[in-house]
């Protein structure tokens, strides 16, 4: 069986590098360096995610590059995942990226273990979601609490941050959610 092939959309070719090294027997990476690199119309179908960045140049660190093309990828296919990358303090930019429809995050640098979780899930998300089983809403929320609190090493707080909530709202979902 042929590896997934994932596309990889970064400016930072020695970050390029890493992933695929780290990825090596997981998926098969295509790099490309940034969005306007990506053909239009944007054939998607035979990805099965996206790694994306979300900025582009040294002097970008608002993350509005990354969350336009998230827009861009969402409508060429609402089907595919997208893993977004930034650095540590682009939370807020993260907790946005998942808001347009991205389906996770890595804060760089990253562990290689994270990396390959994330991309194995976004993977198998993509392949649910085209099957036409995509989750209800009440299941992504439940994954994406389990997600948080996983990353945060169970630091509710944190946890909270990371998702944009209150920690009491939090409580309140996990209550909700048997977690």
């Amino acid at each position: 069986m042929d590896s997934p092939r994932i596309l990889l959309i970064e400016d930072d070719q020695a970050i390029a590098q890493a992933i695929g090294l780290a990825l090596r027997g997981v998926a098969e990476v295509e790099h490309v360096p940034g969005p306007e690199a990506l053909p239009d119309p944007m054939p998607l179908g035979d990805y099965a995610a996206i790694l994306l960045d979300m900025n582009f140049r040294p002097d970008q660190r608002d993350g509005r590059a990354g969350l336009g093309a998230i827009d861009q990828l969402r409508i060429a296919d609402p089907t595919l995942a997208i893993v977004v990358l930034t650095v540590f303090g682009g939370v807020a930019i993260a907790v946005e990226a998942l808001k347009r429809g991205a389906c996770d995050f890595l804060l760089k640098p990253w562990r290689n273990d994270r990396l390959v979780a994330a991309v194995g899930a976004a993977i198998e998300l993509t392949a649910r979601q085209r099957a036409g089983a995509a989750m209800s809403l009440e299941t992504i929320e439940r994954h994406a609490i389990e997600r948080a609190i996983e990353r945060a090493d169970g630091n509710i707080s944190r946890a909270a941050a990371a998702l944009g909530i209150t920690r009491p709202a939090l409580y309140r979902r996990i209550e909700k959610h048997g977690l």
